[in-house]
C-alpha cells in the first residue's frame, strides 16, 4: 500500500474509530469485569478494526461496528478462558417482580412509577453491581441497550443473535435486574420487605 494511502487510512481511522474508545472500554470492562483484561480486549479490538478498516462501510455506524468486533473477540477469546456458566433458569425471573413487591410492601401511597421511584433512590454503585451480577448473555444485551443506547436490531447485529432473542434477553435481563435491585433497596431500608 502506498504511503499516501496508509496516511489516509490512519487519518480516517483516528477520526472515525478512535472517538469511540471510551465507549468501547466501558463495554469491555462490563464484559470482563477486570480493568487489565478490559484494556487488553480494547487493544485487540482496535488492532483488529485497524487491520480490517478497508472492510468498514463508510457512512455506517462505526460505533456499532467496533462493538461487534469487541463482542466477537470477547466471545471467542476471553469468554472461553474464564467460562464458568452460571446456573440459571428462566423460572427464576418472576414477571413484574418489582411492581408486585412495591405494591405489596405498603408503598402504594407514593405517587409515580414504582420502578422509577426505586431506581431514583438507589445508588449508582448498587445499579452497577446489579448489572455485573446478571448472567453474561443478559448483561451484554442490557448494557448495549440501556447504557450504550443501541437499537434492538443493532444489538442483534453486534451480538450475532436473532432480533427476537434480543427482545427476550432484554425482557428477562430487566426482570433479573429489578429483582436484584429490590434486594439492594430492602438492605438499604429504602423499601420494606413484605412479611
Amino acid at each position: 500500500m502506498p504511503d499516501n494511502e496508509v496516511k489516509q487510512k490512519e487519518i480516517e481511522f483516528q477520526q472515525e474509530a478512535l472517538q469511540h474508545s471510551d465507549a468501547v472500554y466501558r463495554m469491555a470492562l462490563r464484559m470482563t469485569k477486570n480493568k487489565s483484561d478490559a484494556e487488553d480486549l480494547v487493544q485487540e479490538t482496535f488492532l483488529k478494526a485497524y487491520r480490517f478498516w478497508n472492510s468498514f462501510e463508510k457512512g455506517s455506524n462505526c460505533r456499532a461496528w467496533l462493538f461487534k468486533i469487541l463482542t466477537n473477540l470477547f466471545i471467542t477469546s476471553y469468554h472461553r478462558k474464564t467460562k464458568e456458566k452460571q446456573q440459571f433458569t428462566y423460572d427464576d425471573v418472576e414477571s413484574h417482580y418489582l411492581y408486585n413487591q412495591l405494591e405489596d410492601g405498603g408503598n402504594k401511597q407514593q405517587l409515580g412509577d414504582p420502578e422509577q421511584l426505586l431506581f431514583n433512590q438507589l445508588l449508582d454503585d448498587d445499579v452497577k453491581k446489579a448489572i455485573e451480577e446478571l448472567p453474561e448473555d443478559f448483561r451484554i444485551v442490557v448494557v448495549l441497550s440501556f447504557l450504550e443506547g443501541f437499537s434492538y436490531q443493532e444489538i442483534a447485529d453486534i451480538v450475532g443473535i436473532q432480533l427476537g432473542t434480543v427482545k427476550s434477553r432484554l425482557h428477562r435481563g430487566r426482570k433479573l435486574l429489578q429483582k436484584n435491585l429490590w434486594q439492594y433497596a430492602v438492605k438499604r431500608g429504602i423499601v420494606r420487605e413484605k412479611k
